[in-house]
C-alpha cells in the first residue's frame, strides 16, 4: 500500500524558528503610539511581556534559536505527521494530491501549544508568576493551561461568552490543567464592567477579551499577558510547523503547488505557510498561498489595510492590518477562534503585495465540506480548521475538472472533538449563514485611528 503518513524522528525536529521579517517584500510598517502616533519602542511592550519575546518581535535574524527547555515539551509530540488524504482523494475522484500537516496531536488538539510553550517559558525565566490571556473557541486558552502547568505559572483565561456557553468541555479542559475561566465580558474589569452596563446580553469579542486581559495584566503584580496569535512573535513559534512540512513533503517526494490554512489571527497559517512562502520570495517558487477566513467576519475579504488597535478598549498600540475595526463585534459563528477583527501583520502584508490571496466561505458549507473529510479520512476537523479543508476541496474539484495533478496542502490545525455541539446544530439544521452587511463594516470602518 502507498505510503499515507510522512513521519519525523525526534532527531529532525527543527532546532530553530524561522523568522520572515528580513525576506518580506517590504518591511513591516511600525507599531505606533495610539496617543502620540509615533513609533514606539521595547519599552511600550514590556508591562506586557518578557523582553525576550520583545527581542524576536522586532528581530532580523532570519533563524531563532528554540531554546532545549521548550524542545524538551516540545518532543512530547513532535514532530507531527504530515498524511495523504488518499480516500479523500479517492473520494472526490480528483488527480490532485491532498496532504495535511496534522496539528491535532499535541495534548491541546491544536497548533496553539508551539507558541505557549514558548511564550510560558520566557515568561518563567523573567520570573512571571501569573499570566492572563484570552481565548475565543478555546483552543489557546486549553493550550496556555497546559503551557503555565508545565511551567508552575498562575493562568487567568478571559473567554468569550458564546464561546464559553457552546464549549463547556474547553472551559473544563483549562480548570484541569488549573486555569481559572472566566466568561467575557465580565464584571471583574472596569472595561467589562462597562461594556455589560451598555449591553448586558453582549455576547463578546475578541477584542473585548483581550481588553479584559490587557487591564488585568497592568494592574496586577508580576503579571504578564500572554497572546496567542496575531504578533510577530507568535507566527515565528508556529513555524516550527512548516518547517517540519518541508523536510516531510520532501519525503513524499513532492512540493506543493497550494498551501492553505484557516486564518482568525493568522498564526497556524503563518506557521505552514511562512517557510514556504521564503522558497517564493527568495527561491522563485510558484505556490499559490490560500487565507481562509468566515463570511461573518471577512477581516481580509472586506476589511481595510490601515493601522488600528488590537483591542476594543484600545489599550494596545496601533498596528498596521486588514481589519474590520476594533468595535467589531462578529455574529455567534461555531468558528470561534476566527471572530477577530484584525489580521497579523506578516499575513496582512503578504496579502497587500499579492504573495497570498485570501477566500470567505459560509459556516454551513464548511460543515458540509467538514462532513466528507471525517467520513474519508475518520478524523473530525474543528470547525475552524473546516475552513482549510473546504479550501482545499475545492482546488481539488477544479483540478478534476482540468485533469491536473497538484499537490494540496493545508494545515489540519486541531480537531473537532470539543465542538460536537457545532456538528449537532449543523446535523438539525440548526445552523445559519451569516454575511456581514457592507454598511455594517463601514460603520465599523469609520472607528479606524486617524493616523
Amino acid at each position: 500500500m502507498e505510503e499515507i503518513r510522512f513521519l519525523l524522528g525526534t532527531k529532525d525536529m527543527p532546532k530553530s524558528w524561522y523568522n520572515i521579517l528580513p525576506d518580506l517584500p517590504r518591511p513591516l510598517d511600525p507599531p505606533l503610539n495610539p496617543a502620540t502616533k509615533q513609533p514606539i519602542g521595547p519599552d511600550a511592550l514590556a508591562a506586557l511581556f518578557p523582553m525576550a519575546l520583545i527581542e524576536q518581535e522586532v528581530s532580523q535574524k532570519t533563524e531563532i534559536p528554540i531554546p532545549p527547555e521548550v524542545l524538551d515539551i516540545y518532543a512530547l509530540w513532535r514532530p507531527t505527521p504530515v498524511r495523504r488524504a488518499r480516500r479523500l482523494e479517492q473520494m472526490l475522484d480528483t488527480p490532485a494530491k491532498i496532504f495535511y500537516k496534522d496539528e491535532s496531536v499535541s495534548a491541546s488538539g491544536s497548533h496553539k501549544l508551539n507558541t505557549a510553550t514558548a511564550q510560558a517559558f520566557y515568561n518563567k525565566k523573567d520570573g512571571t508568576k501569573r499570566i492572563t490571556t484570552e481565548t475565543g473557541a478555546g483552543q489557546w486558552g486549553s493550550a496556555l493551561s497546559i503551557a503555565c502547568s508545565m511551567f508552575g505559572i498562575e493562568c487567568r483565561v478571559y473567554m468569550v461568552k458564546v464561546s464559553y456557553q457552546q464549549k463547556p468541555y474547553r472551559r473544563s479542559m483549562m480548570q484541569v490543567f488549573g486555569a481559572e475561566v472566566i466568561p467575557s465580558p465580565s464584571k471583574l474589569t472596569k472595561f467589562g464592567t462597562q461594556i455589560l452596563k451598555d449591553d448586558p446580553d453582549c455576547t463578546g469579542s475578541l477584542g473585548i477579551a483581550i481588553s479584559e486581559a490587557i487591564e488585568d495584566c497592568v494592574t496586577s503584580k508580576n503579571t504578564r499577558y500572554s497572546l496567542g496569535s496575531v504578533l510577530n512573535h507568535v507566527l515565528l513559534h508556529q513555524t516550527i510547523v512548516g518547517l517540519e512540512a518541508k523536510k516531510q513533503m520532501e519525503l513524499a517526494g513532492t512540493y506543493p503547488d497550494y498551501v492553505i490554512g484557516c486564518v482568525g489571527g493568522g498564526s497556524n497559517y503563518a506557521g505552514l505557510a511562512l517557510p514556504f512562502m521564503r522558497d517564493k520570495l527568495k527561491g522563485g517558487k510558484k505556490t499559490t498561498f490560500i487565507a481562509v477566513e468566515p463570511q461573518a467576519c471577512p477581516t481580509i475579504t472586506k476589511g481595510k489595510y490601515a493601522y488600528d488597535h488590537g483591542d476594543t478598549a484600545k489599550m494596545t498600540p496601533l498596528l498596521k492590518q486588514h481589519t474590520l475595526g476594533h468595535i467589531f463585534v462578529p455574529p455567534a459563528i461555531h468558528a470561534g477562534g476566527l471572530r477577530y477583527h484584525g489580521m497579523a501583520g506578516i499575513i496582512s502584508l503578504l496579502c497587500k503585495e499579492q504573495c497570498m490571496e485570501a477566500v470567505a466561505y459560509h459556516q454551513n458549507e464548511v460543515f458540509k465540506n467538514a462532513m466528507i473529510f471525517a467520513q474519508a479520512e475518520g478524523v473530525i476537523p474543528a470547525p475552524e480548521t473546516s475552513h482549510a479543508i473546504m479550501a482545499a476541496m475545492e482546488v481539488a474539484r477544479e483540478c478534476k475538472k482540468t485533469g491536473e495533478a497538484k499537490t494540496i496542502l493545508f494545515n489540519f490545525s486541531g480537531h473537532g472533538y470539543f465542538d460536537m455541539g457545532a456538528y449537532d446544530a449543523y446535523l438539525s439544521g440548526k445552523l445559519e449563514d451569516y454575511e456581514y452587511p457592507q454598511h455594517e463594516i463601514e460603520e465599523a470602518l469609520k472607528c479606524l485611528p486617524v493616523v
